[in-house]
């Protein structure tokens, strides 16, 4: 509850400031906080983006646990706020709830719709994520060194599933396009509760296992817990020849023209190894896997799926800024840049040329509708 009290004194001293003429904006977060490197960051980002560049004022509410989660939105629609939004689905009944009663509020929620997308005053923020999950798949496919990929979810819900297919898919097709005769993509879960979301340990020891079974790739949509899947792959460095399971081998050596830092020279003999990998998540994480603060080293994060949760957040505050909010539903996927993978000094080395110009024909049989890519189990 403290957080409750530090955030309606932050808001009494608003409105004692005469702030109440301006646009101002509540954002509740959802488990995970807003410093999680992923999907809230994101969100948080393209907020504090909108407070630079259109003036108007942010305030946030992050619960301290996840039976906290909708009473700020509650105490923001008490104080009069111009628009809330709800940062995840778990916000939603919520978001739903006080935007029946308060209508003069614009309300807005990340990966749901309130609603049922029939409230004038609420908009829902939602993305095919399955879309960019098949293009970071196939990277994948088209890069192990094992023919074996792993996948770790945070919670195991519907909406995680879109990553998981079309990572899946993608992965799948990359790996057949080498011929790989037994393609393989290990699937696990952090956990079925929010708590999912904030559990480092455990996603950690799903990518030791799923290593020990020759995956070198590792796609974490899990939230702050994809942090421990990156502290594994930057602490295990590579995949040793001797400690393959039965029935992996090293296939290729894709990677190997990428200087090694020296730490990796000193564990990881080039011979006898092969590297290994996280693919991030909603924001570009390529950085995270800098290990000397040099990005022309080898970089333990392949890529990063974008889920530009921050250009969506920026979007609906400088609508109800302009007076051009609509309620109803909002979705983002690879046709209108909603969706995508990330390219940059970290990791430009590591992905082929080939591979490059191939997700560009990728992305268009998508958008085309040529590709179906599978969004359920």
């Amino acid at each position: 509850m403290k957080k409750l009290v530090v955030l309606g004194v932050a808001m009494a001293t608003a409105l004692g400031l005469g702030l109440a003429q301006e646009v101002r904006v509540g954002m509740a977060f959802d488990a995970g906080g807003k410093n999680d490197r992923s999907f809230n960051q994101s969100t948080f980002e393209g907020a504090q983006r909108a407070a630079r560049e259109l003036g108007v004022k942010v305030f946030d509410f992050e619960p301290g646990d996840p039976g906290q989660v909708g009473q700020g939105i509650r105490r923001f629609a008490e104080e009069g706020f111009d628009l809330i939004v709800g940062v995840g689905f778990a916000n939603e009944p919520s978001i739903t709830r006080n935007a029946q009663e308060f209508k003069d509020i614009k309300f807005a929620v990340i990966d749901s719709v309130p609603c049922e997308g029939k409230c004038d005053n609420a908009v829902g923020l939602v993305f095919r994520e399955h879309e960019g999950s098949y293009l970071v798949g196939y990277i994948a496919g088209r890069t192990t060194n094992t023919g074996v990929v792993g996948f770790v979810g945070g919670m195991d819900i519907p909406l995680i599933h879109k990553f998981e297919q079309g990572y899946r898919a993608g992965a799948i097709a990359g790996m057949r396009e080498r011929n790989i005769a037994n393609p393989r993509v290990l699937i696990n879960y952090v956990g079925t509760t929010p708590a999912a979301w904030n559990d480092p340990g455990k996603a950690k020891e799903i990518a030791t296992a799923q290593s020990k079974q020759g995956a070198d790739i590792i796609y974490a949509a899990a939230g702050a817990s994809g942090l421990g899947v990156l502290d594994f792959v930057k602490q295990q460095r590579c995949l040793k020849q001797n400690e393959l399971p039965s029935g992996v081998r090293f296939i290729s050596n894709n990677g190997s023209a990428v200087p090694r830092y020296a730490a990796y020279n000193q564990s990881c003999p080039a011979a006898t190894t092969r590297p290994m990998f996280m693919i991030g998540v909603d924001a570009n994480q390529n950085y995270l896997g800098d290990t000397d603060n040099n990005p022309r080293t080898l970089n333990h994060v392949l890529t990063s799926m974008l889920k530009r949760v921050d250009v969506a957040t920026y979007d609906v505050i400088k609508s109800v800024k302009e007076n051009t909010f609509k309620g109803g539903v909002r979705e983002f996927g690879l046709n209108n840049n909603g969706v995508g993978y990330a390219l940059d000094d970290y990791n430009r080395a590591l992905i082929p040329q080939a591979v490059i110009n191939r997700l560009a024909v990728l992305r268009s049989q998508i958008i085309s509708g040529a590709i179906k890519v599978p969004d359920k189990r």
